[in-house]
């Protein structure tokens, strides 16, 4: 019988080092670092595995928002409840301080939380670089009442310290026996359209259909993700820039398996202002390359902006299996629904083959299609063509529409075949790539589409000169 595995939450005030402590455990640099406070709002989840090391038992790690408890700003109560829904899920909390600045009366209102929860908490003195400055750096936090262990997250101090008092928290299991826990915020009462049966986090990114969203700030991520689940996993907020991180969220739907990244709003380089926004935006990019599928989420109101449409060329060029999701239709009047529709699909004519969905969060307009377009979307992208049936096709499209003559010379068409998946990468081998003309190559890739069902995945079309194979 399998165990659940038990959760860790690292809780503390803004700028504490949990983020980077949070790396250090996990052996990854899963988490967003920075120097400013505030980098981490929502949860984001990771396990501990060291398959090397027998004496290492596998535990899930939460890493949350910096707290304020007493402040009244609504995203600073937003992050509060996620780090509540943490603290609930763990089994041991690491209350995080910075040994450098000292105790102060964040540290103190974080102190009187985590007593109320009735916890086993362990009080991470971070920013120590050395065993010479332990004793000066951590005497005032005795004071707080919880055993005090110091460490440096950037350099590795009093780490193998740390885990072996993480292990002797935990509880006892053979470490085979251990199996993710769900998340307890799943009950009955927050059932959805995808309502989802278990909430995985931090399982295997591998693990079933890996869905990135992508765009501007403000589109409205955060709130397809939530109406997607069927409950309000990430924090919502009408500030520019909420999420600054990409957040993976994986759960069940039916038998399938599926993992939502939402990621940091992407701007102009130009609007770009701070080191920080400039790493969310590379690592929202990244994201988008390793999900199967990217959903690009635009605003209905402010149509196709030019930041759109450079996203939406960058992820083209790369191939990347994409949908883009119109989103906020519900705050667009009804007779002006349609013109808006073809508006979009004028504006993004360039790459037709990307299907438009136009949802809304509120009216759940949409939403019931997305999953089931993904899948098809992903399923045309593991499609492999017989070399044989390629090359009938390339006779039949080449003899029915020859290539244009270029400085007096035409492409001659030797062979083509299938040289991979994800996307479908097809290599024709002709006397001269130099007299492919780019519609010509358009042409190509449309009867390719037209004849084997490729609609919706992306294409790579690669012309590769073979002057052995017959004389011009």
């Amino acid at each position: 019988m399998t165990q659940e595995l038990p959760i860790v939450a690292l809780i503390g005030r803004p700028n504490v080092g949990k983020s980077s402590l949070f790396n250090r455990l996990l052996g990854s640099s899963k988490a967003l670092t920075h120097d400013l406070p505030g980098v981490t709002r929502d949860r984001i989840y990771g396990e501990v595995r060291r398959p090397k090391d027998p004496l290492v038992k596998p535990f899930a790690l939460v890493d949350t928002g910096g707290l304020e408890p007493e402040s009244a700003e609504d995203i600073k109560q937003a992050v509060l409840s996620q780090a509540r829904e943490a603290l609930r899920e763990a089994v041991l909390v690491l209350m995080v301080v910075d040994g450098r600045e000292g105790l102060n009366t964040l540290d103190e209102q974080v102190a009187a939380l985590l007593r109320s929860a009735n916890k086993s908490v362990l009080l991470v003195v971070n920013k120590v670089d050395s065993e010479a400055k332990e004793a000066l750096l951590t005497a005032e936090f005795h004071q707080l009442g919880f055993p005090v262990l110091a460490v440096s997250a950037a350099h590795g101090f009093g780490a193998n310290r740390l885990m072996d008092m993480i292990m002797d928290s935990l509880p006892p299991g053979d470490s085979s026996s251990f199996k993710t826990k769900p998340s307890p915020m799943h009950s009955p009462e927050h059932s959805g359209e995808h309502t989802p049966e278990h909430l995985r986090e931090g399982r295997d990114a591998d693990t079933g259909l890996r869905l990135a969203l992508l765009g501007r700030p403000n589109v409205g991520k955060s709130s397809l993700v939530n109406a997607l689940l069927g409950f309000e996993r990430q924090i919502v907020s009408d500030q520019a820039g909420t999420t600054r991180d990409s957040v993976d969220i994986s759960w069940l739907v039916g038998e399938k398996t599926y993992t939502l990244v939402d990621t940091a709003g992407v701007r102009k380089r130009t609007r770009i202002q701070d080191s920080l926004e400039r790493f969310s935006v590379l690592k929202a990019l990244r994201s988008s390359k390793k999900a199967q599928v990217t959903m690009l989420v635009l605003d209905a109101l402010e149509g196709v902006t030019f930041q759109d449409k450079k996203l939406f060329t960058f992820l083209d060029r790369e191939k990347t299996p994409l949908i883009a999701v119109v989103n906020k239709i519900d705050l667009v009047p009804k007779n002006a629904l349609n013109a808006l529709k073809q508006r979009f699909k004028d504006d993004l004519s360039f790459a037709s083959h990307v299907p438009l969905v136009f949802t809304s969060t509120v009216s759940r307009a949409g939403l019931g299609g997305l999953l089931p377009l993904a899948e098809r979307i992903w399923t045309q992208c593991q499609t492999r063509i017989s070399t044989g049936q390629l090359n009938r096709i390339m006779s039949e499209a080449t003899q029915r529409h020859q290539p244009a003559m270029v400085n007096r010379r035409r492409a001659k068409f030797f062979y083509l075949t299938q040289a991979d998946i994800a996307p479908p990468t097809f290599v024709f081998f002709v006397n001269n790539a130099a007299l492919i003309r780019q519609e010509y190559s358009r042409y190509l890739e449309n009867q390719l589409r037209k004849r084997f069902g490729l609609n919706l995945a992306p294409l790579q079309l690669h012309f590769r000169s073979s002057h052995g194979k017959a004389k011009e």
